[in-house]
């Protein structure tokens, strides 16, 4: 081990935490050049290896310490080994390879001379010094096990509703114990009073007394929570008194017994709603009574069973969580990570350094690095937009809140009370979004073809491409051996457009692009108009018929008779031969209607804007008086008035006699007129 270096540590409500391994690895492969390259590397050298080579190719499923703390057992894969560690000599004394994944493994001495592990393929390997023993096979998918060295039976819990029994003396097995669970998930028994608790799948926790091989009680541990269709995922008595015990559940909580009470005297929540994977009872140098050690896949937590008080949490970077090691009245604790890694964390609030690495005290102080980060738990950040969407903005400046850089520390329990009565269908929301990012995900995993569409005229391009997609489905839906009936209409129109030189400038050259707004091409296209619904509801507004209105109010009855005797092919025709009418909203959208003008930039404006515009379009004339307030003044004569006083003359001017009545004269009068002066002329 290197002397030279620095520790992380990190500090949580005031305890210290030191991270003394597993800070990097190596892989086995790495050629010899490189090796030697790393004695300049200075963060390299700079490590701590709290025990040479505990880690795994793959990852570590569980890690536990001999009764006599000399060794240190933990098993992983790939492939499926067994690793067994010498801690007075902090190095790796043997490995073993098994056939399947363990799940389980019980110590059965105080060494690792007897070792019981059960496998994935629903074995039970028995091992001793020298290696494999013997193995057995149990009916039914193991679980969990336990060791009663009372009895010597080793207790196998698995996905049936029977407890089995091996009992490793006579070597033989056992009548099994019968649970009302459908199955077991994990299986504890107490040092002190040999009692054995069960916990099943439908959330009930039962314990038997071994003498009687009965079962002496039965309590619904998830139903206190609040919690329906949960499983018991972890149970483990204290080591101290023996009248208390912890259950976890799949929700992320644990309730804390009293065997003497039926209800709870404690339920902690991990806040991360993931199964407790593993509790374990360990007793301080600091407080009298033992703290609580629980751990999901994401974080570990220490915490005082009396309060409910967080004391330190963990939470590894390398992976998630498979099992925690504690070693016993010390404060070093070791993890299986889902990872190549074992890491070492020294807590010096919970006891001090094993007798074989003693000397850590020491390194951890001389080592520690001057910057800590500082970590508030128990507490949710929020920003000033966050408290407003809560309406918690009247807890600004109390007690309720810290302030905190840009924002503010509530407490968690507040925080999801708030949120629950600002938001009550959160939880369906989520359940909506779950459900459309499976089906996105289920689309993504489709096979799509991803064409490229050209620059110029992309509507065009794709408009060849959907038609030749939709007259594939059509051919194959028909038959493999049908043919295409071929229109004139849409001979020229296929993809071939789109690969032939001749029509290349036509998806590359901008001034070859199709403006589907101009007159020309809507005079040529007239069912394009049609889909531009937006322009038309922009000017125009829709008329009501009077027949419309009579069939909406007193013919309903007629009519929806008539759409159940009628077929859906009638009604689609008829509706494509009614009429639509419509007119213009006011002069002002016809001008612009006339003129091809967009009125949607102008109606975005707000008031003044637009009343300050038309003030400068629309200037009053001379004549025009504006006054106070906005208002305007303005006089004129109509055309009425102007006439009358045109015609209007004194009577003096009037003359007396016969004026004429300003008739013209019709043909017969000017032909006889014409036929008298020849006369005259002729005599």
């Amino acid at each position: 081990m290197t002397t030279v270096g620095s520790i992380k540590s990190t500090s949580l409500n005031g305890v210290k935490i030191y991270s003394v391994s597993g800070q990097r690895s190596l892989p086995s492969w790495l050629p010899p050049k490189k090796l030697k390259a790393l004695r300049k590397d200075r963060e390299y050298l700079r490590r701590v290896d709290l025990i040479q080579d505990l880690k795994f190719e793959t990852a570590a499923t569980k890690i536990k310490v001999t009764p006599d703390g000399e060794y240190l057992i933990a098993s992983g894969i790939y492939p499926p080994q067994v690793k067994v560690f010498e801690l007075r000599e902090m190095s790796l004394k043997f490995e073993r390879h098994l056939v399947s994944e363990v799940i389980n493994f019980e110590v059965l001495g105080d060494d690792y001379s007897k070792l019981a592990f059960l496998c994935a393929d629903r074995s039970i390997c028995l091992h001793a010094k020298y290696g494999s023993h013997y193995s057995l096979r149990i009916p039914r998918m193991g679980r969990d096990m336990k060791y009663d060295n009372w009895s010597c039976d080793l207790l196998c819990a698995a996905s049936s509703p029977e407890l089995y029994r091996i009992n490793l003396e006579k070597g033989c097995f056992l009548s099994s114990i019968s649970s009302r669970s459908p199955a077991i998930n994990v299986v504890c028994r107490s040092m002190i009073h040999g009692l054995v608790a069960c916990g099943g799948e439908d959330g009930f926790v039962e314990c038997f007394d071994m003498r009687r091989k009965s079962s002496v009680g039965r309590i619904n541990a998830v139903a206190q929570s609040g919690d329906l269709d949960q499983e018991i995922t972890a149970v483990q008595f204290d080591e101290d008194h023996g009248y208390l015990m912890a259950v976890g559940s799949s929700a992320g909580k644990i309730s804390v017994y009293d065997l003497r009470m039926s209800d709870p005297i404690r339920i902690k929540d991990h806040m991360y709603g993931r199964p407790i994977l593993d509790i374990q009872w360990h007793q301080t140098l600091n407080s009298v009574d033992p703290k609580l050690i629980s751990a999901d896949s994401h974080v570990v937590r220490v915490w005082d069973p009396n309060t409910g008080d967080n004391l330190i949490n963990i939470e590894p970077s390398d992976g998630t969580i498979n099992d925690v090691c504690v070693f016993h009245e010390s404060g070093l604790m070791l993890m299986a990570l889902d990872g190549s890694q074992i890491p070492a964390y020294f807590i010096p609030n919970l006891g001090p350094a094993p007798k074989w690495c003693s000397y850590l005290e020491n390194l951890t102080e001389e080592m520690e690095e001057g910057s800590q980060g500082t970590i508030y738990d128990d507490y949710k950040f929020l920003t000033k937009e966050d408290l407003d969407r809560l309406h918690l903005t009247n807890l600004i400046g109390t007690n309720l809140l810290r302030a905190y850089m840009h924002g503010f520390f509530i407490d968690y329990r507040l925080f999801k009370k708030a949120q629950a009565i600002a938001d009550p269908f959160a939880y369906e929301a989520y359940i909506e979004k779950k459900k459309q990012e499976k089906i996105e995900a289920d689309r993504a995993s489709r096979i799509t073809i991803k064409r490229k569409l050209p620059k110029v005229n992309r509507l065009l391009a794709a408009k060849l491409l959907e038609n030749q997609e939709a007259e594939g489905e059509v051919t194959v839906a028909d038959g493999p051996n049908t043919k295409k009936k071929s229109s004139k209409k849409n001979r020229g129109l296929t993809t071939e457009i789109l690969k032939d030189e001749r029509f290349t400038a036509m998806f590359e050259n901008k001034d070859f692009e199709v403006d589907e707004q101009s007159r020309e091409y809507l005079s040529l296209h007239p069912q394009s108009a049609k889909k531009s619904s937006s322009v038309i509801e922009e000017y125009f507004d829709p008329v009501m018929e009077d027949e419309e209105v009579g069939h909406g109010s007193s013919d309903a009855s007629v009519t929806s008779q008539s759409l159940e005797e009628g077929s859906d092919e009638d009604s689609k025709h008829k509706n494509s031969k009614r009429v639509r009418l419509y007119e213009v909203k006011d002069e002002r959208h016809a001008e612009a209607f006339w003129n091809s003008v967009s009125l949607a930039k102008d109606d975005a404006l707000p008031l003044g804007e637009r009343a300050a515009a038309l003030e400068n379009r629309f200037a009053a004339p001379s004549d025009v008086k504006v006054s106070f307030g906005g208002s305007r003044e303005i006089s004129f004569l109509s055309k009425s008035s102007k006439n009358q006083k045109k015609n209007e003359k004194p009577l003096q001017e009037k003359r007396r006699g016969i004026k004429p009545l300003g008739l013209k004269p019709s043909k017969a009068e000017f032909y006889g007129r014409k036929r008298q002066n020849g006369r005259s002329r002729r005599h």
